[in-house]
């Protein structure tokens, strides 16, 4: 679908020259904007990198580092058709759209369509303005299967959970459109009065390491054809049965791509729809079930752009009105330890210390460490939010938003607030081995399986085996799981009795004492959140190089229902000590908590490593296919990308951990089932 603002766009066959505004769809392929702009006449290719634009959500060093390669590549292709990639560096997109017209002559401007809030009210001004100058402006879809106007309810009306939404993209009575071939020819426009700026888009030192990426990755859209041919043609058939596994190469590492528009979503879901149908035929159940769920992936990523594009605030408020009365904990000293992979709790230290190191986490892995950011630290979900964005590859602000929304329960069909998922028993889950564990805290290499998720557990002779010493060379949990759910329960009685007393405020007619925390004065924020480089010794790593974190920034909260703790930043740092003796009275007393939770709860503990160790038997057959797709990254072997767009993906499956499961304590709730009606922001067409 496209929308022209002119009548006469209809007619585009004029001959003069158009311009195409590259954003994130880097590709030559299925881009309608370009096909567009072909069939008009003379072509001007433009980019326009202007990141001041987006304000808190600027591009952290690794998306940098993929952007450079991906417009290198495009601007290859482009020169191979006839025509240069004009990039511009600027701080207002639509000043510098008026410019190049001014400097090309030109008289139509072609795009696809974005729909974070940012782009949307960007486009929406960017063509009025250039409407008023007389430019005809057409704008197309090319990141999603259907927009997100054309999918509603029986009564036309949004849809509010995930189930509903992709029931009804499913069952259109239209197909998405089918995948354009790229331009044969591309005529150029004159841009001899318009100039090149060359886009800084890396430093000298962040050079070096971004150097290891390439060892890993290759961005551009040829690229990530491979990627999808290889994955359709490999991974695919056994998704369903290996997607959970976080110690192999599962996934189809599609996510970058599909962030930067350099595949098509449409060109994804027709190819897999064709493996479909020949399973379907052939009888391959496994197949199908695999498709299926892949394409459940693909819905998820749809579904994020429609939550964005109909909740614009969506990556700042929670969709539930009464998460913005839970009383978040702001505490620098659990976020730092969070980021340096320092909480005590193996699962959770190796996907952030993997994060960090790669720019990528499993989807699995992703659900974990912020389950464990929200629930059982508490601290804000915006912060994790905006740390992942700075750090993943594939940093998707609408991906993003979404699955950290379900993990704080602010969907209506996302993950009960009330329900804590303990790290130790998820490592057993989906990483059985400690493969995964091992490959990223080499202090813990040497500790048996049967205590490498729970070390505490382990014995002082077990521990003294491995060379580990808890409270020294690694942490102690840094929060205890029934300590973080006695607090968690309380939290939640607080944030039902405000959110009775704002109701009863509502519908008394009155006004005083209560109000949307939204508007509360703002606490403030870490401002250093720089990654201390630790002094544990490194396996098979390449020597620290000088690294700059200034873009690590994180967002900031309401104060009103804002819980500090600590006296200061200072005082709440959660390092390692390099003293154990420091650290002994403070284990003490956790042990002492700890054994009486392992008394009561040491049958249950059994029972589950038993059947733990089972299933790491039977997984070991199962992850030795995987093994050899492994790449070499950061001087480790570690699991190739997972996609952004089946991020939170595994969510979907079973009844257990489903997007679509519902949500218990919110069913004891219903009055506060209702989304927040945010002001909707234009559409772009």
């Amino acid at each position: 679908m496209h929308v022209c603002v002119n009548s006469f766009c209809r007619d585009m066959s004029s001959g003069g020259c158009s311009i195409v505004w590259f954003r994130r769809d880097l590709r030559v392929e299925d881009n309608p904007a370009l096909s567009a702009a072909v069939r008009a006449g003379t072509v001007v290719a433009l980019f326009i990198w202007a990141p001041e634009e987006e304000g808190q959500y600027q591009p952290g060093r690794v998306s940098r580092w993929w952007l450079k390669q991906s417009l290198a590549q495009l601007d290859s292709s482009l020169r191979n058709l006839g025509t240069p990639l004009i990039t511009k560096r600027s701080t207002n997109s639509v000043s510098s759209l008026l410019d190049v017209v001014k400097s090309t002559g030109a008289t139509q401007l072609f795009f696809n369509h974005l729909y974070d809030p940012l782009s949307l009210i960007r486009d929406h001004q960017a063509k009025e303005i250039l409407t008023s100058e007389g430019v005809t402006v057409c704008s197309f879809n090319a990141d999603l299967l259907y927009e997100p106007w054309d999918v509603n309810d029986a009564c036309g009306q949004p849809f509010t959970t995930f189930d509903a939404f992709w029931k009804r993209c499913l069952s259109m009575p239209y197909d998405p459109d089918s995948p354009l071939l790229p331009p044969k020819r591309i005529i150029p426009g004159d841009v001899s009065r318009c100039l090149c700026d060359a886009l800084v888009l890396e430093d000298e030192l962040e050079k070096a390491s971004n150097a290891l990426l390439a060892r890993a990755w290759s961005p551009g859209w040829s690229n990530a054809n491979k990627a999808l041919a290889t994955f359709i043609n490999g991974p695919l058939l056994e998704y369903s049965k290996n997607c959970k596994k976080a110690d192999s190469a599962t996934t189809s590492f599609l996510s970058p791509h599909l962030h930067f528009g350099e595949v098509s979503v449409k060109k994804v879901f027709h190819l897999v729809c064709i493996k479909q149908i020949l399973w379907a035929n052939e009888g391959n159940k496994a197949g199908e079930e695999s498709v299926n769920l892949f394409l459940q992936s693909i819905g998820l990523r749809e579904y994020s752009r429609y939550i964005c594009f109909n909740h614009p605030n969506s990556h700042e408020r929670p969709l539930l009105g009464h998460l913005k009365f839970f009383p978040w904990v702001v505490n620098e000293g659990y976020f730092k330890a969070w980021r340096q992979g320092r909480t005590g709790y193996p699962l959770v230290d190796a996907g952030m210390r993997e994060l960090w190191a790669t720019g990528w986490l499993h989807d699995r892995i992703r659900v974990v460490v912020s389950s464990f950011f929200v629930k059982v630290l508490q601290l804000p979900w915006r912060w994790g939010m905006k740390y992942f964005w700075d750090t993943l590859l594939d940093a998707d602000l609408e991906s993003d938003a979404l699955g950290w929304q379900y993990i704080s329960g602010s969907l209506p069909d996302g993950r009960e607030l009330d329900r804590i998922d303990n790290p130790q028993f998820e490592g057993y889950k989906f990483d059985p081995k400690g493969e995964y564990v091992r490959r990223w805290l080499p202090e813990l290499v040497r500790l048996p399986t049967e205590w490498i998720h729970d070390p505490w557990n382990a014995s002082e002779a077990v521990l003294q085996a491995a060379g580990v010493e808890l409270g020294s060379n690694y942490p102690l949990p840094i929060v205890g799981i029934d300590a973080a759910e006695t607090r968690l329960e309380k939290a939640l009685s607080k944030m039902w009795r405000l959110e009775a007393a704002s109701r009863a405020v509502t519908e008394n007619g009155t006004d005083e004492g209560l109000g949307d925390s939204s508007e509360s004065t703002a606490v403030a924020f870490p401002q250093d959140i720089q990654m201390e480089e630790s002094d544990e010794p490194a396996r098979n790593n390449h020597p620290p190089v000088a690294r700059r974190y200034q873009d690590q920034m994180v967002p900031s909260i309401t104060s009103s229902l804002a819980r500090v703790e600590g006296n200061s930043a200072e005082e709440s740092r959660a390092e390692v000590p390099i003293n154990v003796n420091t650290q002994q009275n403070a284990r003490e007393t956790l042990n002492g908590r700890m054994l009486q939770t392992a008394q009561r709860n040491a049958q249950l503990q059994y029972n589950t490593r038993m059947h733990m160790r089972n299933a790491a038997e039977d997984s070991a057959v199962e992850s030795s296919s995987s093994t050899s797709r492994r790449r070499e990254r950061d001087g480790g072997i570690v699991p190739e990308w997972s996609p952004s767009a089946s991020s939170y993906s595994e969510q979907l499956v079973g009844d257990e951990n489903g997007i679509a499961s519902s949500s218990s304590y919110l069913q004891r709730h219903p009055q506060s089932h209702q989304l927040l009606n945010w002001r909707e922001l234009p559409q772009t067409g």
